[in-house]
């Protein structure tokens, strides 16, 4: 049995952000019902082209990451018998997922005193873009503009002298980063509910996750009195140390290290590339000349790395004890036997996602495709009693797809 099992979930949401929370809270078992426009739908599903990548037809992945394994509903929630439907949804829902601002919430009577009127004890769970409180509560935004920019991490991570900004990696890197704490909200609430009988109004904000996902940063920055400074692209990384940086192998391909004791892990590493002279080598013998004979080591180390390839790297370091890992892109993880093994990639249809990362007695997450356009309007309005007299009647007035 999944966490979640036997919960059930009404979102009301748009693009990638809250979505992603509802994709997280369906894989840990919850039903999650999807409430799209009647017309339009979700405005993601119009979402074809990031970059040079062109989707063609479906199953379109910039829909899938954060729709997988919900039902979708089409309704019109400007006619009153829209909004009905909604209420109908909400009396026998666990969790009123909602990325709506609050003028919009309001106009279609859906804030939290409107669904607490059929559900008391609902817990009603929003997204923001800048947090619920302040002069700019009521502005909308993306994970561009309230995480990554906002949030400090654009300009921490660009670093001086380039004009602009470093961009984020790729499409919803603050979105899903921020529904997964939206996810994790929420769970939190139901444990309360349980617990207590007392129902939250759960928040989260793409701004807040943002300072969040930088918080180590921040906390120095305000320490120190100064911003952080991203380094050099192509730097090592750490002036005083050897063990910590990047190295390019003979293949073009690099290697990360990471060992903040050098001491402790040099001479493994002497073992490891085949030079253990370097382990007697008196420029190397205590943590301070490792720090003061930085540059040489990193000489020697460049030199060493970039004999082998990346494959035959990977062989030979296997049994080093110091942290190390290859650097990847979005497609080469794909191929990684870690990232197998514990299946942090997995079926969805005809698709492969990225599962959501927590996994529950050592097993991946069950996951599905996402659900067409109002592909399971009907079911879900049988289930909660409806005829099909009145199902039609709906679909007459237009309340419905």
């Amino acid at each position: 049995m999944r966490p979640l099992e036997g919960i059930r979930v009404l979102e009301v949401a748009m693009y990638g952000f809250v979505p992603s929370a509802g994709a997280v809270l369906a894989e840990w078992g919850a039903d999650v019902i999807k409430v799209e426009h009647a017309v339009s739908g979700d405005p993601q599903r119009g979402l074809r082209q990031i970059g040079k990548f062109k989707v063609e037809g479906d199953p379109n992945p910039n829909v899938e990451h954060a729709n997988r394994g919900k039902r979708s509903i089409g309704v019109d929630m400007s006619v009153p018998e829209g909004q009905e439907v909604i209420y109908e949804l909400a009396r026998g829902a666990d969790v009123f997922l909602t990325s709506f601002l609050p003028q919009t919430r309001q106009k279609f009577h859906i804030d939290v005193a409107d669904i607490r009127a059929v559900r008391p004890d609902i817990i009603y769970a929003r997204g923001s873009a800048l947090g619920p409180r302040g002069p700019e509560a009521d502005k909308g935004g993306f994970d561009m503009t309230a995480f990554w920019c906002r949030g400090s991490v654009a300009a921490t991570i660009t670093p001086p002298g380039i004009e602009g900004m470093i961009p984020p990696p790729g499409p919803a890197f603050g979105d899903t980063i921020s529904g997964t704490n939206l996810a994790g909200g929420i769970a939190a609430a139901l444990l309360k509910r349980e617990r207590t009988g007392e129902p939250s109004v759960v928040d989260v904000s793409l701004l807040g996750s943002g300072l969040w996902a930088m918080g180590h940063t921040i906390a120095l920055s305000a320490y120190m009195g100064e911003a952080m400074v991203a380094p050099a692209p192509g730097a090592h990384g750490a002036p005083t140390n050897p063990l910590s940086g990047l190295y390019l192998t003979a293949d073009g391909r690099y290697i990360s290290l990471v060992m903040l004791q050098p001491t402790k892990f040099w001479a493994d590493v002497c073992r490891h590339i085949d030079r253990p002279e370097l382990a007697d080598d008196p420029r190397f013998a205590t943590a301070e000349l490792i720090a003061a004979n930085t540059a040489e080591a990193v000489k020697i180390l460049r030199e060493v790395f970039a004999t082998r390839t990346l494959a035959e790297w990977t062989e030979r370091l296997g049994t080093m004890s110091g942290p190390w890992a290859p650097v990847q892109d979005s497609l080469q993880v794909t191929a990684d036997p870690q990232i197998r093994a514990n299946e942090y990639l997995v079926q969805a249809g005809t698709l492969e996602l990225v599962s959501s990362p927590v996994q529950f007695d050592v097993t991946a997450p069950e996951t599905g495709p996402g659900p067409e356009f109002a592909a399971q309007t009907e079911e879900v309005l049988l289930e909660l009693g409806m005829d099909w007299d009145r199902v039609i009647a709906l679909k007459t007035a237009g309340a419905i797809t």
